[in-house]
């Protein structure tokens, strides 16, 4: 059983220290976007960390969060060029290719005519609103404040 184990772990450890690129032409856009990513994420927690230690010398307040970010680094751009997870990209930027987008003129349209269904409702929903308010002071169920 822990044999097993060993030979599922281990190419998985073997990807993290190899420095290629898995299918260096395919899925680019996909894995650089993930990969800054993933990257803002570490540099602002990073940053977070060497905000709040204070009291720390000032060695360790420079070196921690530089160990954390050199390693995340590392990390995040191996785990976008290991074969399961870079194969996801590459497909998730091959899907992204079949989208077909709307021009801006559609994008525009669309765009009015969701904001006009929001106000109408909103219009709608406050009469009703007005409506039962009206109607429930008006039987002495509610007091209206004013």
């Amino acid at each position: 059983m822990a044999k097993e184990k060993n030979l599922t772990a281990s190419p998985f450890f073997r990807e993290l220290f190899q420095l290629g690129i898995y299918k260096r032409s395919q899925g680019r856009v996909a894995r650089q976007i993930t990969f800054a990513t993933l990257a803002v994420v570490i540099l602002l927690g990073a940053w977070r960390l060497w905000v709040f230690e204070i009291n720390a010398t000032l060695s360790v307040r420079f070196a921690v969060p530089a160990v954390l970010v050199a390693v995340g680094i590392w990390l995040t751009f191996r785990l976008v060029n290991v074969p399961g997870f870079a194969d996801f990209l590459i497909a998730v930027e091959a899907e992204m290719n079949k989208v077909s987008w709307p021009t801006r003129g559609e994008l525009l349209r669309s765009s009015l005519v969701v904001i006009f269904c929001i106000f109408f409702l909103a219009a709608v929903l406050f009469g009703f609103d007005l409506f039962w308010r009206t109607l429930l002071h008006v039987l002495r169920i509610i007091d209206v404040p004013g």
